[in-house]
């Protein structure tokens, strides 16, 4: 059975067929793709569930609660669960679901060239079994009836006696003719014959061998498509059942019988022969500290009172040194108003009763926006200071010098090009650019992508303008331009208000830092390394061939994540380290949004000791330690909290350098100290005791996740805490357990992990003592 053999006439019931099957296609396409989107609800559901968890609903109370442990573990288990569902809803999107699209497009094109090869080899198998013989047939009958008329008039010349051979003549041509089509004819029946034969034996049964054989191909690829679908979306993988397994283990846990065991002890009632011994016992204790108090009064009443004045009379200096500093900044002050004072009274003076010097006339130079209807009402002192405020602003007197020039491009340009123009940039960091009266920038909008907005600093507040754009015009209100550039020229070289609500004039363009700026064509993408918190990670190329690496952001992210992914890209800007992965730049003139970052060929650090255990040495492994030692110490001094540290974070460079990186979770804090509340998706075996319970973060928290690191190190890539859950690690923790030294590493480094896992931070060592012990390791291993 097949299509060649047994569907010749069923060229209809092939069409409907194949129609039948697309339909079918779309439909799963569309029950894959709203699948995605609910896997993807249900995940973000789970998640804001496991958020709103008040955090004080989980902490210990004076007793050991198995049911708040259990409790706690129930709910990082469904956080896990949120990250599986959300994990197995981008791998459908990426995996089936693509998969699905692209061979609905195939089939469509198998469908088009099935019909279009049909039609040729029907049109011709026409042609010639029906059009040409017609053409033929037609053709012989008409040379039948001019051989039987020149046939009738050869006689009637034989019978005459006249013009015989003319007749004969035409006769015979006639008569050629007729034999010539005869044979054309049978030699087109021929033709036509074995062309019918070749059509049915062969021609038509291979188009439709094919078309059976593509048909069972794409049955074939669909089967793998549900395969994979079936895979992904099956709530019993092994994942899965570990978070399940895991909170019915919590559960069982929980032992009625014994869990106020605790609580009892605590507050239980205590007899009075107990009591009484207790307050002996403190009642002796305070009489020996009381005649030890007697002691010490004794031996220092001859000095106590001249000490106690030297601290008065510091602490009254101190005061001093303040108020001169304070009497010498109102001094400043008064200097500053005084000079202004004195200025303005001579030009009044100058111009008592006359008018004040001509200047250009701008329409916002000799008016403001409150006394536009009280011109009459303007005194000779705001004449004054208008003029004076129209010179210090007129485009004549900024021609000395090329700032103008410089920092307004011309309207031609385009708006990329445009110094003013920030690009795709969090609000957040627009504001934070607009600092004087009049200081503007132009930005795309994050939320709506292709919306444009001016960002002002104006009146102490920072507002923001959405720039409309209708009738191929832009504008905020009244004329309209073709070009933004166009239409930012005109208000800012014409002061004119944005708008008359507001009031607001540009005055400062605040031009972007064109260090960091890369445009979207300057950087080639290439493979793909893998992905990251918040998209795609590739290798790229530079226009001048410098290969770097490229983390790309999703276009569908919230709001907060995009602003969430520059962060990591304002965090390096700042710094310049040969220990810290550096910033390359970044493209934000349109979406998605590029961080480009030199290109660390050696991979994660992580990957690296487990490829390489059998070839690293212990000088090699203090090394790397000494590395990100020096690049922590570095942060530590910029005031900048990891909150993430660990062999999978860190690069291995050139000539084994090691390099901090992943600054995705990263904070900097004036006073070094970040604040986290709620449930996040922290590494819980890599993370200090009081940010997981307090969500206190600091360096010494970054000193904690070294020492993690150094366990990592000297073990090869060994997970911390073999055996272990999240869970029962850090209940272990609490409980003062230390992961005991990795096998051959030196006696001075685990001395280095155990400061580094002091339960109090303000006990651990500094990055800058680490790295000066480390050095000094590094100089003793052989």
């Amino acid at each position: 059975m097949g299509f060649g053999s047994d569907l010749k006439c069923s060229h209809d019931a092939l069409l409907k067929l194949q129609d039948w099957e697309l339909r079918l296609l779309e439909t799963v396409k569309k029950f894959m793709a709203m699948r995605v989107k609910s896997d993807k609800e249900y995940a973000s559901t789970l998640q804001n569930l496991c958020n709103q968890v008040d955090k004080e609903s989980t902490s210990q109370l004076d007793y050991i609660s198995n049911v708040s442990k259990s409790w706690l573990l129930m709910v990082q288990q469904t956080e896990q669960l949120s990250r599986i569902m959300k994990t197995h809803a981008e791998d459908l999107n990426s995996g089936p679901l693509h998969r699905l699209t692209m061979m609905i497009k195939d089939k469509q094109q198998v469908k088009k060239s099935y019909i279009g090869v049909h039609q040729q080899i029907e049109a011709e198998m026409f042609k010639v079994t029906k059009t040409e013989l017609e053409k033929l047939k037609s053709s012989y009958r008409q040379l039948i009836k001019e051989v039987n008329s020149a046939k009738e008039k050869y006689k009637e010349a034989v019978a005459k006696g006249k013009d015989t051979e003319k007749a004969k003549d035409r006769y015979d041509k006639a008569t050629m003719k007729l034999h010539m089509l005869h044979n054309q004819y049978v030699l087109a029946l021929k033709g036509a014959q074995l062309h019918q034969h070749q059509y049915y034996d062969t021609t038509l049964p291979l188009l439709l061998d094919s078309l059976q054989k593509m048909q069972e191909e794409m049955v074939k690829a669909l089967k793998g498509i549900l395969d994979e679908y079936s895979q992904i979306t099956s709530l019993v993988t092994e994942e899965i059942v570990n978070v399940h397994k895991e909170i019915q283990t919590s559960v069982e846990q929980i032992d009625p019988n014994s869990e106020y065991n605790s609580f009892i002890e605590a507050h239980r009632l205590k007899t009075i022969v107990e009591e009484l011994i207790q307050t002996q016992q403190m009642l002796l204790n305070k009489e020996e500290l009381l005649l030890e108090l007697e002691k010490k009064i004794e031996e220092s009443s001859k000095t106590c009172e001249k000490k106690s004045d030297i601290v008065l009379l510091l602490s009254q200096k101190q005061a001093l040194e303040e108020l001169k500093q304070t009497v010498q900044q109102l001094r400043c002050t008064e200097a500053k108003f005084t000079a202004q004072k004195e200025l303005l009274e001579q030009k009044v003076q100058e111009n008592d009763g006359k008018e004040p010097p001509p200047v250009v006339n701008y329409e916002e130079d000799d008016r403001s926006v409150t006394s536009m209807d009280k011109k009459d009402k303007v005194s000779r002192f705001d004449t004054i200071r208008h003029s004076i405020a129209g010179m210090i602003r007129s485009p004549k007197s900024m021609l000395g010098s090329s700032s103008f020039f410089d920092v307004i491009s011309t309207s031609e340009k385009p708006l990329a090009e445009q110094d003013w123009y920030h690009g795709a940039i969090p609000r957040i960091e627009a504001q934070e650019q607009l600092k004087q009266q009049g200081d503007f920038l132009v930005r795309e909008s994050h939320g709506k992508p292709g919306e444009y907005v001016l960002s002002v600093f104006s009146d102490g507040q920072r507002r923001h303008f959405i720039i409309q754009y209708a009738d191929n015009q832009y504008r905020f209100e009244g004329t309209g331009f073709p070009t933004i550039p166009q239409l930012i020229d005109h208000h800012y070289t014409t002061k004119q208000v944005i708008t008359k609500k507001s009031g607001v004039v540009l005055l400062n363009p605040v031009v972007k830092d064109k260090k960091w700026v890369l445009n979207h064509e300057d950087v080639t993408l290439g493979e793909l390394l893998g992905k990251g918190n918040f998209g795609e990670v590739y290798k790229g190329t530079l226009k001048d061939k410098t290969p770097v690496a490229v983390k790309t952001c999703k276009e569908d992210l919230p709001q907060e994540l995009k602003i969430k992914f520059l962060s990591e890209a304002r965090i390096l800007k700042q710094y310049d380290h040969p220990n810290i992965v550096k910033l390359i730049g970044v493209c934000t003139q349109r979406q998605p949004i590029y961080i480009v970052m030199e290109l660390i060929p050696g991979g994660d650090f992580l990957s690296f000791l487990r490829k390489k255990k059998d070839e690293l040495k212990t000088k090699q492994l203090v090394k790397f330690s000494l590395d990100a030692a020096a690049g922590m110490a570095y942060l530590e001094s910029k005031n900048c909290i990891h909150r993430d540290l660990a062999a999978r974070n860190c690069l291995v460079g050139e000539n084994n350098v090691l390099k901090i990186s992943d600054f995705g979770m990263s904070r900097q804090e004036d006073d070094g100290v970040y604040s986290s509340s709620g449930l996040k998706q922290i590494p819980i075996k890599w993370t200090a005791p009081e940010a997981l319970n307090y969500g206190r973060y600091t360096s010494e928290s970054d000193v904690w996740s070294f020492g993690i690191l150094l366990w990592e190190t000297f073990s090869l890539g060994v997970c911390p805490y073999p055996g272990m859950t999240n869970q029962q690690a850090r209940e272990q923790v609490e409980k003062g357990y230390r992961m005991s030294a990795p096998q051959k590493c030196p006696e001075e480094i685990y001395k280095i992990m155990q400061r580094c896992w002091d339960y109090k931070p303000e006990n651990r060592p500094k990055f800058s003592e680490i790295q000066k012990e480390l050095s000094s390791i590094k100089k003793k291993v052989t």
